[in-house]
C-alpha cells in the first residue's frame, strides 16, 4: 500500500481536486510551475512593458486630461508630443515612471498569478474554454487593481504638465494630508468597471488567437514562438484598448481631479464624468487619446505576453531538470 501511495501524494491533483494551500507551497500548478514562479514571471512582464512603454502612457494622460476644465479643441499625438518635447524636454515624458516601477510589478504579480489559478479552477479540464479565461482574467484584475490603483494615481498626478508634485513621495504626503486616503481609491470602482471587460476581452482573444497560431504551426522552435506570442498579444491588446477607451477617460479624469485646472467631481460616480465629458466636448471627448492607448496596449501586450511566456518556459526548463 505504502509503495502505491507514494507517487500519488507527488503527483499533480486534478483542477477538480484542486486546493490552493497545496499549490502555494510545493505541489507545482498547471504548467509544471509553482505559484511563487508565476508571481516572478508576472512582475518582470509587467515592469518590462510599462517602463518600455512609459512615454505614450504619458501622452494618453495629457489627452484625456485636456478639456477637463473647458472645452477644447482635440489634441493629436503629434501636437501633444511637440508640446511636451518643446516645454518640458525628453525627460517630461517619463515624470512618474518611479510611481509605475513601485506599482508595475507587484500588481502583475497578483494579476499573472491569480490568473493562472484561476484558470486551473475554473477550468475543469478543458484548457480551451474562452468563458474560462475571461473569468478568470476578471477575478484576477478586480484582485491586481487593488494593489496597482493608488501607485496608478500617483503616476497620472505626475504626468500632467505643470504637476504641483515634484515626486512621488511628495504626491503620496500632499495626498494624504490634503485628500485622505480615499482619494488614492477615488477612480477603483471605474479602473474595475474598466479593466474588468478589457481583461475579459485582452486575455480570452489572447488565448484564442495563440491557440489557432500554434495550430497553424505546431512545430514551431522556442524563438518562433515568442513571435507567435507576441502576435497573439499584440491583436488583444489593441481589440480590448479600443474597446474601453471611454472607461479609461472617465479613469484619468477621476485620479486628476482638482490638479493642474482639471474639474474637481461632486461625487466618482461614473455617470456625472461622463455626463460632464459630453456636455463640454460632445461623444468625442469619451475617445480622447484612443490612438496612443492603442499604441500603447499592442507593443505593450505584445512585450508582456512575450516576456512571460519567456519566464515561465525558463522556469519549466528549471523545474525538470
Amino acid at each position: 500500500m505504502a509503495t502505491d501511495a507514494s507517487p500519488q501524494l507527488r503527483s499533480v491533483p486534478p483542477p477538480s481536486d484542486f486546493h490552493p494551500e497545496i499549490s502555494l507551497s510545493r505541489t507545482p500548478t498547471h504548467d509544471g510551475l509553482h505559484f511563487w514562479q508565476f508571481m516572478i514571471a508576472g512582475s518582470i512582464a509587467g515592469t518590462v512593458e510599462h517602463m518600455a512603454m512609459f512615454p505614450l502612457d504619458t501622452l494618453k494622460t495629457r489627452m484625456q486630461a485636456l478639456g477637463a476644465s473647458c472645452s477644447v479643441q482635440p489634441v493629436s499625438v503629434r501636437q501633444a508630443l511637440g508640446s511636451i518635447l518643446k516645454l518640458e524636454g525628453p525627460p517630461g515624458l517619463y515624470r512618474g515612471i518611479a510611481a509605475m516601477g513601485l506599482g508595475a510589478g507587484p500588481a502583475h504579480a497578483v494579476y499573472f498569478s491569480v490568473y493562472e489559478l484561476s484558470k486551473q479552477v475554473l477550468s475543469r479540464g478543458d484548457p480551451n474554454n474562452s468563458i474560462v479565461h475571461a473569468a478568470s482574467g476578471v477575478v484576477a484584475t478586480v484582485t491586481s487593481d487593488a494593489v496597482f490603483t493608488p501607485m496608478d494615481m500617483v503616476k497620472q498626478r505626475l504626468q500632467l504638465k505643470n504637476s504641483p508634485y515634484k515626486g512621488v513621495a511628495e504626491c503620496v504626503r500632499r495626498v494624504v494630508m490634503e485628500e485622505g486616503i480615499g482619494a488614492f481609491y477615488a477612480s477603483y470602482r471605474t479602473t474595475v468597471i474598466m479593466n474588468a471587460p478589457f481583461t475579459a476581452v485582452h486575455f480570452a482573444t489572447y488565448e484564442a488567437a495563440k491557440r489557432e497560431l500554434m495550430e497553424v504551426s505546431p512545430d514551431t522552435a522556442n524563438d518562433e514562438r515568442l513571435v507567435i506570442h507576441a502576435t497573439a498579444g499584440a491583436g488583444a491588446g489593441a481589440l480590448a484598448a479600443a474597446l474601453t477607451t471611454p472607461l479609461d477617460v472617465v479613469k484619468t479624469q477621476l485620479q486628476c481631479q482638482g490638479v493642474c485646472g482639471c474639474d474637481k467631481f461632486s461625487s466618482s460616480s461614473i455617470g456625472n464624468v461622463i455626463e460632464t465629458i459630453v456636455k463640454k466636448d460632445g461623444y468625442r471627448g469619451l475617445m480622447r487619446g484612443w490612438i496612443p492607448r492603442t499604441l500603447f496596449h499592442a507593443p505593450a501586450a505584445a512585450i508582456c505576453w512575450s516576456t512571460y511566456e519567456a519566464s515561465k518556459s525558463f522556469f519549466q526548463q528549471l523545474n525538470s531538470r
